[in-house]
Order: C-alpha cells, then sequence, then structure tokens
C-alpha cells in the first residue's frame, strides 16, 4: 500500500568529462519521490537503483520528500525542494503528494514500486522524445559550462546535485531496524538559465552533490532535454 499526503509548488548534470544528449538518443528523466520513513518505498527505491546502474539510458534521481519528518524518522536527504517539486507534479497531474511516486520526463506519475508500468513509461517517453537541441555539460575549473544547442520552444534549464548512493540504518518509524541503500540522491536542483530555441551557453557553479545533471524543463513541466556531465549514473 502506498502513502498519499499533500503538499504544493516546483523546480534540476553528474562531474568529469562532458557528456552530451539529443532527440535522436533521447535521455529519458525519471524521479522518484520517496522518503526513508516510507515502508513502501525501499522496493520503489530498489528500482531506481537498477535504473542507475543498467539504463545509460536513463536519468533516475531520487527526491526525498520532507513530509514523512515528524512520523518518527526524520530523513537525512529530505528538502524543502523535493517537497515543493513534487507538489507542482501533484497539482498538474490533479493528484495529491504520495510515496512512492515516479514521474517520468514531467509528462506521467505512477506508483514508484510499479516496475511493469514504468517501464512502460519510459519506452514511451523515448518515442515522445524533446527537442532536436543538443544539451551538453562540461566542468570548466570552479564551475560548470552549459551548452544547448539551436531547437524550437523554451525551457527552463535546471542544474541537479546528487549522490551516486548511500547506505543508512533506520533509527526509527516504519523502516526501523532497517539499512537502506539508496542511489541518485539528489541534494540540490536550481534554475540556471532560459532557453528560447537559440543557441545559449552559460556557467553555472558546481551544485552539492557528488555528480550533476542538466535538463530542460518545458512551460509545461515537461522535460524536453537532457545531459549527464561525467560517467552514466
Amino acid at each position: 500500500m502506498f502513502h498519499r499526503f499533500l503538499a504544493t509548488a516546483a523546480l534540476i548534470v553528474a562531474l568529469p568529462v562532458a557528456a552530451q544528449a539529443a532527440a535522436a538518443d533521447p535521455l529519458v528523466v525519471v524521479e522518484l519521490f520517496t522518503s526513508q520513513g516510507c515502508s513502501s518505498c525501499p522496493p520503489a527505491d530498489a528500482y531506481l537503483s537498477d535504473l542507475s546502474h543498467n539504463r545509460p539510458d536513463v536519468l533516475p534521481l531520487a527526491f526525498h520528500v520532507t513530509y514523512w519528518n515528524n512520523l518518527g524518522w526524520k530523513d537525512p536527504f529530505s528538502f524543502d525542494a523535493a517537497t515543493q517539486r513534487q507538489a507542482t507534479y501533484a497539482a498538474r497531474f490533479g493528484d495529491g503528494s504520495y510515496t512512492p511516486e515516479m514521474v517520468v520526463d514531467g509528462r506521467r506519475g505512477l506508483v514508484g514500486s510499479d516496475r511493469s508500468s514504468a517501464e512502460a513509461a519510459i519506452a514511451a517517453a523515448k518515442q515522445v522524445g524533446g527537442t532536436s537541441a543538443a544539451v551538453s555539460a562540461t566542468p570548466a575549473g570552479t564551475g560548470i559550462s552549459i551548452n544547448v544547442g539551436a531547437g524550437s520552444g523554451h525551457a527552463r534549464v535546471m542544474l541537479v546535485g546528487y549522490d551516486a548512493e548511500h547506505s543508512t540504518p533506520v533509527g526509527r518509524g516504519e523502516n526501523n531496524g532497517r539499512v537502506l541503500t539508496e542511489s541518485n540522491i539528489v541534494r540540490s536542483i536550481q534554475t540556471v538559465g532560459l532557453w528560447t530555441g537559440a543557441p545559449l551557453s552559460l556557467n553555472a557553479a558546481i551544485p552539492a552533490g557528488e555528480k550533476a545533471a542538466v535538463i530542460l524543463e518545458a512551460p509545461d513541466g515537461s522535460i524536453v532535454g537532457a545531459a549527464r556531465v561525467g560517467t552514466p549514473s
């Protein structure tokens, strides 16, 4: 059984070596809204971990929400922007915020532990594709150089920092006594620019997190482009 709550609002590159994504081989962004306080979440966390290790065509990102924190266990990776981002999706999809929720390319929400539905949504997202513009990001000194090519549409350029993996002994709450191993844990997310269809180059500070990725988020909230910085996560 999964858990539903109410929430509100919105807001997402991996380090060394440059990487690039274009519409010919779209990188599908899979966001998991999860919490260490939720007993229904570990199967979804395990699926996201499988994606992170086995699907280079997918950018999986785990957003740890805050609304479980007063129910026995405070998730050390939870942060307000994760809760706000899920609330924005909830308002657009017409449902409440719940865990575990998976959102594929900003277009479809589903129960995060439902692997068959998630695989179908990922396959559908690859067929839809995104912008024809190439997206790349490269470490540049103490920052990151981001480049978006020419294409159609408009999008926010978002930078996400995340950690590859953590194992956490849980001392209270629904997962009391368990050691939870989780992957691609988002530590920061920010908008760093606006792409209007013309070629765009910009520099951004390295975000909090071991790795980073860049995404293009269209005005309707759908993700139309993404790129890692570094090795596949």
